[in-house]
């Protein structure tokens, strides 16, 4: 790797070298999986206290009832990690005349990530599961001094959720939520994190943290039951990939949506995007209608594994249907494709590398920020709205139906190159997910921008048909070029987080140690020894 840091755009951070290093979205996350690691933990026993703990510290995008995924280099194979949680048995089309509610107790599938870092520690991990959850106990407990960008966010979501069961109670300490610089306390969830640790998350699915979920979930109309939580399982489910040149882009299979990333990719490898520049034109302009491309089969086939029974994931990365959908682009004009014709048959993020070559790709969401806005009273736990990823579609593969995962937004990236661990990498933020990361993978690998730099630069994401947001710090010539090809362009404020995602980013140095960097979207923070 040539890194080459170029610091051209507005950033006020540098990359971060070292031969142990984390990288998210929070700095107090940051020091809790560096403690972990220097406690003689690994970059897994890492990951599992920074996500614990971002379930305390960014609560605006994470929780306890949150869902995750991960991919792992463990030194000598690559693994990925579905930890997503299933509908409720009792779910399907009837319940929902009026499509998929966005947040409230119909909104709530199992939340799986306990279960991530339940698996995670039994297989990878050096430390027990108590060890490394103190960290975020501890800020539980003892409490935390709130960061400007969660202060925004937890302020938005409280205009919307204040009336959700629980939420009030909770995350509206004194009538309103923490500004930044004020500490917040929240005693229950440091009890359930204890329970987690002491019974290895048995507590949260089979004992009296699961009760008291569904309980609550019940009370509130609700249709989950101790049987749906007990039930849940993630799944070691391995990774799906495409290369372009000579690096290898790996996602996790469907449900999740990195299947477009890989997809994207496999289509710009038959453009001419390495003819041009990372703020050209024709360069921006190729990723949009390769990612119109992607996204228009994602929304059309893509939905939990077991349920994509016309057209698989090996149809969709076909290379020759993936060359056949490159054709389809006009460098001359921006295009409103339409779906193809294959073969038939709120978030946050977390990457961790440590000494021995371990590497970690880490992410767990509520979906919608706070998620349904449901809190469960006394223990913290806030529920996601991964229910909302449904549709209520006759015959459409990611329709609603029980015991059954939603098609997700969120996606850990992980790169390789010659069969060798190169970058962990990711970007929290809804749809912009999946291009984002084919934004950060050519940036470093086709551009050779540092991690850093990669994370600052100004970022595009396609809305629907010819419309296009970008942010207000690309180059004014890229915009007006874009607006010319025919893209309807709308410049949007950074301080949409969501819109324009949170990256972070770990890469390998060839001599070994990484450098890592971290978005300055966000308050996160890359830190190392």
């Amino acid at each position: 790797m040539q890194m080459r840091h170029d610091p051209v755009y507005p950033s006020r951070r540098s990359p971060i070298l070292a031969d142990n290093v984390v990288a998210t979205s929070q700095p107090l996350a940051a020091q809790a999986g560096l403690t972990i690691l220097q406690q003689g933990g690994n970059a897994v026993d890492a990951a599992i206290a920074t996500a614990a703990a971002l379930t305390v510290v960014e609560p605006s995008g994470n929780g306890l009832g949150s869902d995750a995924f991960c991919i792992l280099w463990d030194g000598n194979e690559l693994h990925g990690l579905n930890a997503s949680g299933r509908s409720p048995a009792a779910w399907d089309p009837a319940r929902f005349p009026d499509g998929m509610p966005y947040h409230g107790v119909d909104s709530v599938t199992v939340p799986g990530a306990v279960s991530a870092w339940v698996n995670l520690s039994e297989r990878f991990g050096n430390l027990d599961l108590p060890t490394t959850l103190a960290p975020a106990i501890r800020y539980a407990e003892d409490g935390f001094i709130v960061s400007p960008v969660i202060a925004k966010l937890w302020t938005n979501a409280a205009e919307t959720l204040a009336d959700q069961p629980g939420f009030s109670e909770t995350f509206l300490p004194d009538g309103r939520p923490p500004r930044a610089g004020e500490r917040f306390r929240n005693p229950g969830a440091a009890e359930t994190l204890r329970e987690i640790g002491r019974t290895g998350g048995e507590a949260f699915y089979k004992g009296p943290v699961a009760e008291k979920i569904v309980d609550f979930i019940q009370a509130n109309g609700g249709a989950m039951t101790l049987e749906d939580m007990s039930s849940h399982q993630p799944d070691w489910c391995g990774t799906i990939n495409t290369g372009f040149d000579d690096v290898d882009l790996h996602e996790i299979p469907p449900n999740g949506q990195g299947i477009a990333a890989l997809m994207a990719l496999g289509i710009l490898e038959h453009t001419t995007i390495r003819d041009h520049g990372p703020d050209d034109v024709l360069a921006v302009h190729l990723q949009i209608e390769a990612i119109k491309l992607a996204y228009r089969d994602l929304h059309a086939f893509v939905a939990d594994r077991d349920n994509m029974t016309e057209v698989n994931e090996e149809a969709l990365l076909d290379p020759k249907y993936l060359k056949s959908r490159a054709a389809l682009i006009d460098t001359t004009a921006a295009i409103d494709h339409g779906v193809g014709a294959p073969q038939r048959g709120g978030t946050v993020l977390l990457n961790t590398g440590d000494s021995s070559g371990m590497m970690v790709s880490f992410i767990q969401s509520n979906y919608a920020g706070f998620g349904s806005g449901v809190v469960v009273p006394g223990t913290g736990v806030s529920l996601q709205n991964r229910g909302a990823g449904f549709n209520t579609i006759p015959g459409h593969p990611n329709c609603v139906a029980g015991n059954k995962r939603p098609m997700h937004t969120i996606i850990p990236g992980f790169a390789m190159k010659n069969g060798q661990p190169l970058m962990a990498f990711g970007m929290m933020g809804g749809p912009i997910q999946a291009q984002g990361h084919v934004q950060l993978l050519l940036r470093t690998q086709l551009w050779d921008q540092d991690v850093q730099t990669a994370a600052c630069a100004p970022r595009w994401r396609m809305i629907d048909g010819l419309d296009v947001a970008c942010e207000p710090t690309m180059p004014r010539a890229t915009l007006d070029g874009l607006a010319a090809l025919g893209h309807r362009i709308t410049v949007e404020s950074p301080d949409n987080a969501f819109g324009f995602g949170g990256a972070q980013l770990v890469h390998r140095l060839p001599g070994g140690g990484y450098v890592a960097g971290s978005d300055p979207r966000k308050d996160g923070q890359a830190a190392g020894f």
